[in-house]
């Protein structure tokens, strides 16, 4: 025989009540001393929806008992009695089904008060692929220390591979951490607004339970402070070191004045460019980016950043705007063109001060003492150019370091290069003054391959320099 329960509404049936239990007897038939039952969801009956977990009854919670003492006879099996035993048997089963969807009901509504936050994600209108733990687990090996990149304030770093052969990073913030948790939500929301090839790529995330992940695509050459301060470093030319700084710089101006939403890094820093294969640069790390209105023009928020790269007004007012990313852009370019860290206490009192010592040596045309010594050749035109915008984009008054577009303009060559003369805007100016009335000369740089031009005069900022340049037409050239 066939017995089936059609349209059964468990939420119905229990009067919307979170702990009754739903009881339903059954008389059947047992054949040859097997009974076999089936069961599925079909769809209806739950108005809660759990973020993860089973839809439905499980097998595992279903038992029959007989009323009858099995027998196994070589005869025909009487249909007489086998019903009444499959009866009692069912009548059983189903009572104990009854018990697990009154249970069920219980750990869904839970669930779905504990995971607000997760729906929250899901709701997002820009929403990032989303990876199981279980599928980041084996791709990393159970997280095997072998396979861990870095670890920072706000969770570790793990290479991992892909079923498809993708290779990947995964971040792991930190576990019951509120801050990462928030965290978590801005990374989701900012990086999956903004491409481009300067930026690290998001491939997805992972919010599972109390497990908060991000995919990032894997780069082999690692960081630029790994490159330049490590152990093994890498070999790069000042070609390759110029077009780093070339990428980031696009990178930044990209975040700051083309996407779609307003974003400010908040830790530039030679340790957050990590290079491909190629050695193409890619800004990293938006564990801190804050998002802010584009009619807003600074936010005060805590400090978070790393010390040698925080610009002067962030530091100590917490000011922050994408010109306190700016001023950092300036710090990693000069460490490019010394291939020095910013803070070396092990050097001499010369050279222990980083943007001091470069604008000393710049200040008495002895740029070229501030060259990696590890460069055989290089561009002194390209060098001091790059020298004149690390040192325009520390300037400590934030509204007079230039916008990053125009730091790409003038990189390029297509834009002249400010250089500020006063030292006394970089060193001993602490009361933040907006309206300096530091004097600037101006210098045109003219490509020819040996010397430079310089013409002096008084130059007051120009409103073009806080204006973006990409959408200006620029020449040929780097």
């Amino acid at each position: 025989g066939r017995l089936v329960e059609k349209d059964f509404d468990i939420s119905r049936t229990s009067g919307d009540t979170t702990l009754r239990a739903v009881y339903r007897e059954y008389k059947t038939n047992v054949s040859e001393n097997y009974l076999e039952i089936h069961l599925f969801w079909a769809g209806k009956g739950s108005r809660y929806v759990p973020i993860m977990g089973n839809y439905g009854p499980l097998i595992s919670a279903v038992s029959a008992k007989p009323d009858f003492t099995p027998t196994v006879d070589s005869r025909p099996p009487s249909k007489q009695n086998n019903r009444t035993g499959t009866v009692a048997g069912v009548i059983v089963g189903l009572g104990l089904l009854g018990l697990f969807a009154g249970a069920v009901i219980f750990i869904i509504r839970k669930s779905s008060k504990a995971y607000t936050d997760d729906e929250e994600l899901l709701n997002m209108d820009v929403k990032p692929y989303t990876f199981t733990y279980s599928e980041l687990k084996s791709a990393t090996q159970d997280f095997d220390p072998a396979n861990k990149l870095g670890e920072g304030g706000f969770g570790s770093v793990y290479k991992g591979t892909l079923n498809d052969g993708r290779e990947i990073a995964v971040k792991v913030l930190p576990v019951g951490s509120r801050q990462g948790k928030g965290q978590f939500v801005a990374e989701i929301i900012a990086i999956s607004a903004v491409m481009h090839r300067n930026l690290v790529k998001l491939y997805g995330c992972c919010f599972e339970r109390h497990h908060r992940l991000l995919v990032y695509e894997y780069l082999p050459n690692g960081s630029l402070d790994y490159a330049l301060f490590g152990d093994k470093t890498l070999h790069l030319d000042w070609s390759t070191r110029f077009e780093i700084c070339m990428g980031v710089a696009r990178g930044l101006a990209y975040l700051y004045e083309e996407a779609s939403v307003r974003i400010v890094h908040r830790d530039v820093k030679a340790g957050n460019i990590l290079l491909d294969s190629n050695l193409l640069p890619k800004v990293s790390d938006f564990r801190l980016a804050r998002l802010y209105d584009d009619k807003k023009t600074h936010i005060s928020t805590r400090v978070a950043g790393t010390i040698g790269y925080l610009a002067p007004e962030y530091a100590m007012r917490g000011h922050l705007t994408e010109k306190t990313d700016v001023y950092a852009f300036g710090i990693v370019a000069l460490e490019l063109v010394s291939g020095r860290k910013n803070s070396d206490v092990n050097l001499g009192n010369e050279k222990k001060y980083f943007l001091e010592w470069a604008w000393n040596l710049h200040e008495n045309s002895r740029e070229v003492e501030l060259v990696d010594h590890k460069l055989t050749e290089f561009n002194m035109e390209e060098v001091k150019r790059m020298i004149g915008i690390a040192l325009l984009c520390t300037y400590s008054s934030h509204s007079l370091r230039p916008s990053m577009s125009r730091v790409v303009a003038m990189l390029t060559g297509d834009v002249e290069v400010c250089d500020v003369t006063s030292k006394l805007g970089y060193l001993t100016d602490m009361r933040f003054d907006e309206t300096s009335n530091s004097s600037f000369s101006a210098f045109q740089t003219i490509d020819t391959g040996a010397s430079t031009s310089y013409s002096t005069g008084f130059v007051a900022p120009k409103d073009s320099d806080h204006k973006p340049m990409l959408g200006v037409k620029i020449n040929a050239g780097r």
